[in-house]
Formats: structure tokens, sequence, C-alpha cells
């Protein structure tokens, strides 16, 4: 829903919809560069915060239960699926309409839910909206941001959904 209402709010404000929006021809291999660092930066900080506060595992938990165990390409689709139409939203739509610090405080508070452990969630989606919106205006497009919020997504799914009882990945 949120990919559908950022392509008809993308459409009206701008009129039509450019490749160019999506990805930069000759700047490409940067952009995806810069969005791989983003993920590696934002799952750093996800990992500093769960070994220094034991909520951010409950945190974990409560997740990985509400979205109950998933094989691998449900994963990666799950990660596709929601990183793409967030960051088209969110950095492509509202961007450009509210600009960059609403746009990051409304991802964030997407990113809420009940009890204290959620908190951290909220706040780890500020610092990755606030990531993803600097990519976006760095760059001048969405793929670095798309790239990170992917990847942030399908490791950390990846992790939360399928990992054997010692911790370690399954795959």
């Amino acid at each position: 829903m949120l990919a559908v209402g950022g392509v008809v709010w993308l459409g009206y404000q701008e009129g039509d919809l450019r490749l160019s929006r999506f990805l930069g021809k000759a700047t490409w291999p940067r952009d995806l560069g810069l969005g791989l660092a983003g993920a590696a930066a934002l799952l750093g900080l996800w990992e500093l915060g769960r070994r220094r506060f034991d909520a951010m595992q409950q945190l974990e938990a409560q997740i990985a239960a509400t979205i109950g165990p998933i094989e691998r390409g449900e994963v990666l689709v799950l990660a596709l699926l929601s990183g793409f139409a967030e960051e088209l939203f969110f950095r492509g739509a509202m961007l450009l309409a509210w600009g960059p610090w609403v746009s990051a405080v409304l991802f964030a508070l997407m990113h809420s839910g009940r009890g204290s452990a959620f908190r951290f969630w909220t706040v780890f989606a500020l610092a990755a909206g606030g990531l993803c919106t600097l990519l976006t205006l760095v760059t001048g497009n969405l793929l670095a941001a798309i790239v990170a919020h992917v990847a942030v997504n399908a490791i950390n799914l990846r992790r939360f959904t399928i990992d054997d009882p010692g911790g370690r990945p399954a795959f």
C-alpha cells in the first residue's frame, strides 16, 4: 500500500515517474556502495544496541513471535517489498513534499509498538530514516536508501526468524 501511495503522490507532485528518481545512470555503482555502507552502519548500530540493552533482545523475540517462522525466500521478498515501498513513500514522495525531518520522524513513528522494548525499534527507525534521508539527498535518487533498507531488513529478518537455538543464522 505504501508503494502505491508513493507512486500516486510522486505522480501528482512531479507529473511523472522518471527512472532517475530511483537510479543515477552514471552514479549507480557509487550509490550502491553508499547503500551497502549505510546498511553496515545501521546493522552495527543494531548489534551494539542488542549487546548493551536486554530490551533489544526482548524486541527481537517479540518481532520474531509476531512474524513467526518464515522461509529464506520469504525473508528476501519481505525485505525487498518493505524496503522499496517504504523508501518510495518516505524518501521519494514525503521527503519532496514535507522535508527531511518530517519524513524521518513519521517513518520512526510508523515503527512503534506496545511495550518499552518497541521504543528501541522507534529510535533505531529514526536513525535509519535519518540515514536514508541523507543518502537520498546526497545521491539525488533512491537507490542507496533502498539498498540500505533492504539489506538491513533482510539480515535482521533472517536473524529474527530463521536463527538456530544457538543464535547463529541458519544459512
